[in-house]
């Protein structure tokens, strides 16, 4: 059997900690590159992933000033060259990179707060720092946002994806931030129109998390950004797709017209279920034909029923297709459906399930299975 993959032991092993300790031990003189990877991969075992990252933080200070002006200088003086600033996308950085904003929100927060953020200012542009500034929103909200607006402008794309990504409401694994939109926006206002994926994506995905409280703001927002066209035509339909991709799933009214989805023509729907009675394990077979009396773009979603426990159901929205009719041709779509049966985030139970077909956020079909 093959062994299961471990992305701590993939983000933090002996080479990635020997790569880390080189590069303390040729910026920081009397840095100990052996000790630390001793110390370091001692406490690995016991240490789940983001443990681990705040493990290596202890072994590190132990070697550093304890001064934070100091550690900070030293702190930038072992950094690695900075992330390619010529590409426009999908380049993270290196997790073992993320110590110095550990160390800024530990030693910086309270008494060294400009000098944490210039700090975390140059670590973004080797690794995302968007977890790290968050303590310093919500404990200088005024003075971060302010230094953020000038970020915006930076001509480095890391350091303004971190004025998006680093205020996202939502942000997994992150500690939440005590903003209003009222305060983000208008940074999302300058971001809008930048000319790199990596920023415009996540501007996207910073709509898409404020998009679950407030779908008409969102709306809203995107459309007036659409208006003032300072964006390529193209990258705005694209970011308000991405925007918009929760909304679109619950069928929001405005999410979909601002597509332009209809919701006001008719059509007509069949939809087949392949079995009447499974098993949790097996795949369902969905088959839907739809026709209108006029050409019409259209967005397919399905949603099944899910029995709960206690008599109780649950709902999740699945995609099929986006597509478009022409009049009077009937269109077929079909998707295999697997009720799989070891999902570790949604259990499933036997009883009545219902499959609804939805076209441009309308159910227009549905149909009974029994799980058993």
């Amino acid at each position: 059997m093959a062994e299961k993959f471990s992305l701590k032991d993939h983000l933090f092993n002996a080479q990635t900690v020997g790569q880390l300790a080189a590069e303390y031990a040729a910026g920081v003189p009397g840095f100990d590159a052996e000790r630390f990877a001793a110390e370091a991969l001692s406490g690995f075992a016991a240490r789940e992933l983001m443990a681990r990252m705040d493990w290596m933080a202890d072994c590190l200070e132990g070697q550093l000033a304890q001064d934070f002006p100091t550690m900070a200088e030293q702190l930038e003086a072992a950094m690695p060259a900075p992330l390619d600033p010529s590409l426009r996308d999908d380049d993270f950085g290196h997790f073992i990179h993320a110590l110095p904003g550990i160390l800024a929100v530990r030693h910086g927060l309270e008494d060294h707060r400009d000098r944490a953020l210039d700090l975390l200012y140059a670590a973004t542009q080797r690794f995302s720092m968007e977890f790290y500034v968050r303590p310093f929103l919500n404990r200088w909200p005024e003075h971060t946002l302010a230094r953020l607006s000038d970020w915006a402008r930076d001509g480095n794309y890391h350091v303004r994806r971190l004025v998006s990504e680093g205020t996202r409401p939502r942000l997994p694994w992150a500690r939440a931030v005590t903003l209003s939109t009222d305060q983000t926006l208008p940074l999302l206002d300058q971001l809008h129109a930048d000319q790199t994926r990596y920023v415009t994506r996540s501007v996207a995905n910073h709509l898409n998390d404020i998009a679950k409280k407030e779908p008409a703001l969102v709306v809203r927002r995107l459309a007036h950004w659409a208006e003032e066209g300072q964006q390529e035509t193209r990258e705005m339909a694209w970011m308000t797709r991405h925007a918009l991709r929760v909304l679109v799933k619950n069928g929001d009214a405005g999410a979909l017209d601002l597509l332009g989805y209809r919701r006001d023509v008719e059509v007509d729907a069949e939809l087949t279920l392949d079995a009447t009675q499974l098993r949790i394990g097996e795949r369902l077979g969905v088959e839907v034909v739809l026709q209108a009396a006029q050409d019409l773009p259209v967005m397919v979603d399905y949603r099944i029923t899910f029995a709960r426990p206690g008599g109780k159901t649950a709902q999740k929205v699945f995609k099929l297709k986006a597509t478009a009719l022409k009049a009077g041709v009937p269109l077929r779509l079909t998707k295999q459906h697997w009720l799989k049966g070891d999902a570790s985030t949604f259990t499933l139970y036997p009883g009545a399930h219902a499959v609804a077909v939805q076209v441009n956020g309308r159910d227009v079909a549905r149909a009974l299975f029994d799980l058993m």
